[in-house]
């Protein structure tokens, strides 16, 4: 609803189901504005425009009745000022916490946002080192590694909780260590021990469903099928609606030989959920319809994760024949992934039916395109796997991709070089064991060594050439040599945005400015997260020195058009311009060729519009960051409009800042989500620090006319960073 002129305002009212409402609009005093009867549905919104004779808009309310009963009541906030809510505080440090309680609320903050740049493991492990007993952070903590797949060393964690939890109170009030506990030794195998941790936890009224269920899936695992009923049926007392508890009861009840009973219960939880697959694959195996297995198959699409979800909630049971029945199915249907022959696989070798043989020998021979497990049945399924077939690849490789996932980065190491040795003709693997070895091991040369033997081992693949040239690049490589080898790649090359980008980027490296611009201008880039800012950088960058060389030859009127398209940003380039977007450079080489042309007049006009923008330095992490040239472009510009005490204030905040903020130890913004680069390798932000630094420095020296500590500074930088193009575009400045 909102205002529609002084006399009138208009309201929508949108509906998600057919239904026919009362709807009121009145005033304050009670006069009523409209009264009217509708019926509303999905496809015909009700659109009204009503003249309210001038009566303020805070004083309306609009109410919607059905059958006299209020569905919804709106008005508008009364027009007064109210205080503006405290801003969002980033969390401290861990060691900078005073109460483990914060260290633990603060931990949990980070694990239910899924934060991108602090880690809650650091959270609970400083709590520990506080107080090694601490119920709820080895609680956790424990569960973290059960999430991570580490279970035996979640194991101790949970130990500590639960003996501290039941050092004075055998029953104790929390009972969620105690179910985390029986997670932690179900998925080691130990069935009868996490059985007695699930069942104790069910002393709390909050953990009966989960616990009663989890016992009920162990004891029909253990054919103890009287008990199993008991206990599904004290889980659907706490929660009716437990699918997975109603697919489990059917299950049982048809394993009793209870088939009407069963066949009761699925048109019960098909009447409240349409899509409970379990409790249709009962029916199937009750009925035998084909009828009943065809509108199974129909509603699970032929998408191989709704077969994998039934089956190993089959698997959790040990319902071992069930589950391999529906993975057949899927077979049948080729709604597979290499999981599916793995999760077969260790199926039927748990439940010692026959065909384990052969379906990891499918499961190795499957094609590993797009195959990411990431389910915790996954780890089991894999070591099944590496056990039962030692001679299969793949196993270990598919591991080691779901560790690495779940940043358990050593086991991640191992399961790839197993991998390795089983197959060196992967090209994949030796691409993540360069990742791992760069990124987590710090070994520089054998990453490279491993990049270029799975690039040789698959010259088709455009992304392996990319992130290889990213090593190369993080490694500093020299831009004539980077260039050659891309330039080896032209058919790659056209694949992918980010590697014409790198080209041309390159091309303006090596100072071939018109090259660069050519390729640029004829290609067609799509928007990429990682990739802002970029495209743009190197279609003004490719100008701007284009424009330097028509200045220094005198040819003033070249100049001026190829700095006036740096401020336009056409459509090819796929990224508008930001507002606020600094242009100083710009506007400054564009004053300095109206002077060349003696049109002073026009010169200061530009050389005026040279100085907008922010003047305070920042640390520049991201691409629309105030960057530190543009200020010292202001300061150029301030010089030819003849104000040197505001120029050199321009010069002096650049060096302050460096010499300020050169000693910084930098760690991620608590509020970051992203990062400038595609960082596929990792690099130091304290080291970039120091080089942003160092050349804020170098820039303010020389506008202070300390030229020859300008130019050493620069040098500093350029041995840490010859990529930096802000020093390519200064030394062409000063050259």
């Amino acid at each position: 609803i909102e205002p529609e002129g002084e006399d009138k305002v208009r309201f929508k009212i949108f509906a998600t189901s057919e239904q026919t409402v009362k709807v009121v609009l009145k005033g304050e005093d009670g006069t009523v504005y409209y009264s009217k009867q509708v019926v509303i549905t999905p496809e015909e919104l009700l659109d009204e425009t009503v003249d309210v004779a001038g009566e303020k808009f805070n004083k309306l309310s609009l109410e919607i009745t059905a059958n006299g009963k209020e569905l919804l009541y709106w008005h508008a906030e009364p027009e007064e000022v109210k205080p503006i809510p405290d801003a969002a505080e980033a969390a401290l440090l861990p060691e900078e916490i005073k109460t483990t309680e914060q260290l633990y609320l603060t931990g949990l903050h980070l694990e239910q946002y899924r934060h991108a740049t602090y880690n809650p493991v650091d959270y609970y492990e400083e709590a520990l080192r506080r107080d090694p007993i601490d119920v709820r952070n080895n609680n956790a903590l424990g569960l973290w590694y059960i999430r991570k797949g580490r279970f035996r060393k979640a194991e101790q964690y949970l130990l500590t909780a639960v003996k501290t939890l039941q050092k004075r109170n055998p029953n104790p009030y929390d009972g969620e260590p105690l179910y985390n506990l029986g997670l932690a030794l179900k998925y080691q195998g130990r069935y009868n021990e996490a059985y007695d941790r699930f069942y104790k936890s069910c002393w709390n009224a909050a953990w009966q469903d989960a616990g009663y269920f989890a016992c009920a899936q162990i004891a029909t695992m253990q054919g103890r099928l009287e008990d199993a009923l008991d206990e599904v049926d004290r889980s659907l007392i706490r929660n009716w609606h437990h699918h997975k508890a109603r697919a489990l009861r059917t299950a049982i009840l048809r394993q009793m030989g209870k088939a009407k009973e069963a066949l009761q219960v699925i048109e019960d939880s098909l009447a409240i959920d349409q899509f409970n697959f379990g409790c249709r694959y009962e029916k199937y195996l009750i009925t035998h319809a084909a009828e009943d297995l065809l509108t199974l198959r129909t509603m699970m699409r032929g998408e191989a994760h709704n077969y994998d979800e039934i089956a190993l909630d089959y698997c959790s049971a040990g319902c071992w024949s069930e589950a391999a029945g529906l993975w057949n199915v899927a077979i049948t249907e080729s709604s597979v992934t290499p999981m599916t022959y793995y999760y077969l696989g260790w199926c039927l070798t748990q439940g010692k039916l026959s065909g384990a043989k052969q379906a990891f020998a499918d499961a190795a021979q499957a094609c590993s395109d797009y195959c990411f497990p990431n389910r915790l049945e996954a780890i089991l399924a894999l070591q099944c796997a590496m056990e039962q077939n030692p001679n299969d690849a793949k196993a270990p490789y598919y591991l080691g991709n779901l560790y690495y996932d779940k940043r358990q980065y050593d086991l991640a190491l191992e399961a790839w070089e197993t991998s390795a040795k089983l197959d060196d003709k992967f090209p994949t693997i030796w691409r993540n064991l360069a990742l791992v070895n760069f990124n987590k091991k710090n070994e520089e040369a054998r990453a490279i060594e491993y990049m270029e033997r799975a690039f040789r081992l698959d010259k088709t693949d455009a992304r392996v050439l990319m992130e290889l040239d990213q090593l190369y690049k993080r490694v500093r490589r020299s831009h004539a040599e980077r260039l050659a080898f891309l330039q080896q790649y032209p058919e790659l090359i056209a694949q992918r945005d980010d590697l014409v980008l790198e080209e041309i980027t390159l091309l303006n490296q090596t100072g071939e400015y018109e090259k660069a611009k050519t390729l640029l201008d004829a290609h067609i880039f799509h928007p990429w997260e990682g990739g802002e800012g970029k495209v743009p950088g190197q279609y003004q960058f490719a100008r701007v020195e284009l424009a330097k060389k028509a200045l220094e030859a005198g040819n003033y009127s070249q100049a001026i058009p190829l700095l006036e398209e740096c401020l336009e940003y056409p459509h090819h380039l796929g990224e508008g311009k930001l507002y606020g977007a600094q242009e100083n450079d710009f506007y400054y080489f564009m004053g300095c060729a109206y002077e060349g042309l003696g049109q002073s007049d026009k010169a200061a006009e530009c050389w005026e519009q040279a100085i907008v923008g922010p003047t305070e330095p920042a640390a520049a992490m991201y691409y629309n960051d105030a960057k530190p040239d543009k200020i010292f472009y202001q300061g150029l510009a301030l010089l030819k409009l003849g104000r040197m005490d505001e120029a050199n204030g321009r010069f002096h905040k650049l060096t302050s800042y460096g010499e300020k903020h050169l000693f910084d130890k930098i760690k991620m913004d608590y509020f970051a989500v992203s990062l400038p680069d595609l960082l596929i390798w990792e690099d130091d932000l304290t080291i970039r620090n120091v080089i942003h630094c160092k050349y804020m420095m170098a820039l303010g020296y020389w506008g202070l006319n300390q030229k020859e500590k300008s130019v050493r500074l620069l040098g500093e930088v350029e041995k840490l960073d010859i990529n930096h193009q802000g020093i390519q575009a200064f030394r062409s400045l000063i050259g």
